[in-house]
């Protein structure tokens, strides 16, 4: 890879370990809904101009069925089920789940069209990772709610496809004003829930900060600079930097949330990673023809 790709990659395996931190501090006080609503907002409000000045939102009313899936997809309800979920889980842990993401984007992209068949290292790849996955949930979990699990596994469903989908279907679409119209649709589209759950006193200085840093380094930001890493390397590779995001998660939840870390989640994730390794490795010539010969 280039300088710029590494530059890319190391700014988004820590932007986008972050939030799990963020999060967690801010559902503390706020709903998941207000949460969105406030991070959507403020994301919104920064990029909407800057778009507009390098003319970025022409055009986009054309592209307004598959915007607002990617929107829906990405942002609107991975975001609302990872808030709901951190109120029952730990952000370190959270972001350990979420490191299954390039696992579902191999899947995704092989059943639909990916160049890459799904060969012998990639299937002990995806094998690999969902033993950890069991490890992660079955040792370390306990007795808490399993709909926090499914709501994170759904988020990872989202990220998973949210990248498929923006190459495929608005590859050609300015990422900047992608990213300002589909924040600003979210963010309309939660007034009316956020409008009801508004708290009853004023956040704390540490909430709203959390929002603001969501907002302006984790959101507006952070998705200039992954559009720009999907352009560089493709969507099912880009999803390689939640190899990193959750050992930045991680650490921040042990440091300064005061998290458990323990062995059964090193052991996952450890999986997982190797997983994720092995089922986002382009296939090798040999695996290519011996699928191919394979097919009816």
């Amino acid at each position: 890879m280039s300088r710029r790709t590494w530059a890319l990659f190391g700014a988004m395996c820590v932007i986008w370990g972050i939030p799990y931190l963020l999060i967690r501090v801010a559902v503390r006080e706020l709903t998941p809904a207000t949460l969105v609503f406030g991070r959507t907002f403020l994301g919104a409000a920064i990029l909407l101009p800057f778009a507009a000045a390098r003319g970025e939102l022409r055009g986009l009313w054309r592209h307004r069925w598959p915007l607002l899936a990617f929107a829906a997809v990405e942002i609107a309800a991975p975001w609302f089920l990872l808030g709901s979920a951190e109120k029952r889980l730990t952000s370190s842990l959270t972001g350990l789940l979420l490191a299954a993401v390039p696992l579902i984007g191999a899947v995704v992209a092989t059943f639909s069209g990916d160049d890459d068949p799904l060969g012998g290292r990639r299937l002990v790849g995806l094998l690999l990772g969902l033993g950890g996955v069991a490890a992660l949930v079955g040792l370390d979990l306990g007795n808490t709610d399993v709909l926090a699990l499914v709501e994170v596994g759904a988020t990872a469903v989202g990220y998973a496809v949210g990248p498929i989908m923006l190459s495929r279907w608005l590859s050609g679409v300015p990422g900047l004003g992608v990213m300002a119209v589909c924040l600003t649709a979210c963010a309309v589209g939660y007034v009316p829930v956020a409008a009801f759950e508004l708290p009853s006193k004023f956040p704390a200085g540490r909430v709203l900060a959390s929002v603001a840093c969501l907002a302006a380094v984790c959101t507006a930001l952070a998705f200039v600079l992954f559009f720009r890493l999907i352009a560089e390397v493709g969507p099912t590779r880009a999803t390689v930097i939640t190899y990193v995001n959750p050992v930045v998660a991680a650490v921040l939840g042990v440091t300064v949330l005061s998290e458990r870390f323990t062995a059964g989640m090193a052991a996952g994730f450890a999986l997982v990673l190797a997983g994720s390794v092995l089922a986002t490795r382009p296939a090798s010539r040999h695996e290519i023809a011996a699928v191919a010969a394979a097919e009816p």
